[in-house]
């Protein structure tokens, strides 16, 4: 399938930044696609939303925690071809949110210091995100 004719899927990303200056990894789980790997929190953008409605929602859905569009500031985004579909994905950065965040869905969570990121395996689109956090923090 040459590129031009995969479908591109919308994925919006997210940052999760603490007081410490660390950044929160998910850990895709068993009976998912790319299962094990490491990911910045955030989802498919559906039909009507926009990826900051997007990442409010997902946010909440996945670690119960609460945030606004105005808390949710553009940094960089991915580009990547995959098998099947092409993936575009805007990460953002977050720094002001309420609660705490949780699995709520069966994932592992760390927090991660930026410049540890690479020690984790990490879905090929999302490694050449890191280097923004790096320098951002």
């Amino acid at each position: 399938m040459e590129n031009s004719e995969k479908p591109i899927l919308l994925v919006a990303a997210c940052a999760l930044i603490d007081a410490d200056g660390r950044i929160l990894l998910a850990q895709r789980p068993e009976g998912k696609s790319m299962a094990g790997l490491w990911e910045f929190p955030g989802g498919k953008v559906e039909a009507g939303e926009t990826p900051e409605e997007t990442l409010i929602r997902e946010l909440h859905e996945e670690l119960g925690i609460e945030t606004k569009v105005e808390c949710l500031a553009p940094l960089t985004f991915a580009s990547h071809s995959y098998e099947r579909f092409h993936l575009l994905m805007p990460l953002y950065v977050c720094r002001r949110y309420q609660g705490t965040p949780r699995s709520r869905e069966g994932q592992a969570l760390k927090w991660v210091r930026p410049r540890n990121l690479r020690d984790y395996d990490m879905p090929p689109a999302d490694e050449p995100l890191i280097p923004f956090l790096i320098d951002l923090l």
